[in-house]
């Protein structure tokens, strides 16, 4: 993995853009209010091939990738782990993704994904935040868990529920770096982007889509100082 320097893409100076699914490639570029620090996608070899592994099972054939499995009730389920990021302005990172089976669906969430075997949620979360932006944090940096969801949701045409752990962290550099990405995430990956919570509010009021949905609001009261408590989500979007 390349260090914060190791530049793989481009910076996309006050743009953002689209991406087209299997290319790996940002496109439909319209004029927002992003920084130079902000990343932009480019084609990377390899774009768009299934993360499938043999006996995976149906959640994989769905493109969901093999650290799925069916839970108690046959619905594809992982745990997972997230961070909250801010940079030195308060601004915090988000990323927006798309469904790979209904491509007009998209939403923007926090850096983070699924554990590996054996993984505990703080060290899966600073390994995600490492591979999807290029940043890197120590985990005795990480406040939290700050937050806890067990979400339910359509993706890829498959029924799925993830149980996830949000921590807090601070980033003191902002350039983001997309090497890390997986031929799963550049299908289903659109963007990166550090926001400033009064254009986030305002993006959410005219339909944007965020995940928690009650993201701004917790994260203006974190802001003020975590108060050690770890409340608990449950949110459902099928």
């Amino acid at each position: 993995m390349p260090g914060t320097d190791a530049v793989a893409t481009e910076r996309l100076a006050g743009r953002t853009g689209r991406l087209v699914g299997g290319t790996g490639r940002l496109v439909g570029v319209s004029e927002a209010n992003v920084t130079p620090d902000d990343a932009r996608l480019e084609d990377a070899p390899g774009a768009g091939e299934a993360d499938a592994a043999p006996g995976a099972g149906e959640a994989d054939a769905y493109g969901l990738g093999p650290e799925w499995v069916p839970g108690p009730d046959g619905v594809p389920f992982r745990r997972a782990a997230r961070v909250i990021v801010l940079d030195r302005e308060d601004r915090v990172l988000l990323v927006r993704g798309h469904d790979a089976g209904e491509t007009s669906r998209s939403w923007w969430f926090t850096v983070g994904g699924g554990l590996e075997p054996g993984e505990s949620a703080r060290a899966g979360a600073v390994r995600e935040l490492r591979e999807e932006t290029g940043l890197v944090i120590d985990p005795a940096e990480l406040v939290g868990p700050v937050l806890s969801r067990s979400a339910i949701f359509d993706f890829a045409r498959v029924t799925c529920r993830q149980d996830e752990e949000f921590f807090l962290a601070r980033a003191e550099v902002t350039h983001l770096d997309d090497a890390g990405w997986t031929a799963l995430e550049r299908d289903v990956l659109d963007e990166m982007r550090w926001w400033h919570l009064d254009d986030l509010d305002a993006a959410v009021a005219a339909g944007t889509v965020v995940y928690p949905r009650s993201l701004p609001e917790r994260l203006r009261r974190l802001l003020v100082g975590w108060d050690g408590r770890t409340p608990h989500l449950e949110e459902h979007d099928v």
